[in-house]
């Protein structure tokens, strides 16, 4: 197996990837009870030294669902039919999870409400009020 290049930033070892193949599950037949088309891949983003940082920071913090105790990220594919195709989307899925963390957030710009958007706000509330106060049962006069 080749090494996975993300971007011109960072190339993951080969040798940093585990690749085991197993049976798929779901229908398909006696091709799905023999042949091992269903690709999982494991990858330890601590022991990452190709990876910058801050991006380990936040990508850990991202895939924190799906880092295992050991501290594995662990993908598995079984889309496809046969083994190279399985093998090309895992790949390719932990290089979009990548990406995803490259860049740090934007910080959120703070803005207030229009004057129009907070009247139209009060106006419905009040209808949604008014609404609720004719369900109410009559009160009874004396």
């Amino acid at each position: 197996m080749s090494d996975l290049v993300v971007n011109r930033r960072l190339t993951l070892p080969a040798e940093s990837i585990q690749i085991s193949h197993s049976r798929s599950s779901g229908p398909g037949g006696q091709n799905v009870n023999k042949v091992n088309s269903r690709v999982t891949l494991r990858w330890s983003p601590g022991q990452c030294d190709a990876m910058p940082e801050d991006w380990k920071r936040r990508f850990m913090a991202r895939q924190s669902n799906r880092i295992t105790r050991d501290g594995d990220l662990v993908l598995h594919s079984d889309r496809f039919r046969d083994q190279p195709s399985n093998l090309a989307d895992v790949r390719q899925r932990l290089v979009d999870l990548l990406l995803e963390c490259q860049w740090p957030p934007k910080p959120r710009k703070a803005t207030r409400p229009s004057r129009s958007s907070n009247k139209k706000r009060l106006k419905k509330k009040k209808q949604h009020s008014q609404k609720k106060q004719l369900r109410r049962s009559p009160i009874p006069r004396d």
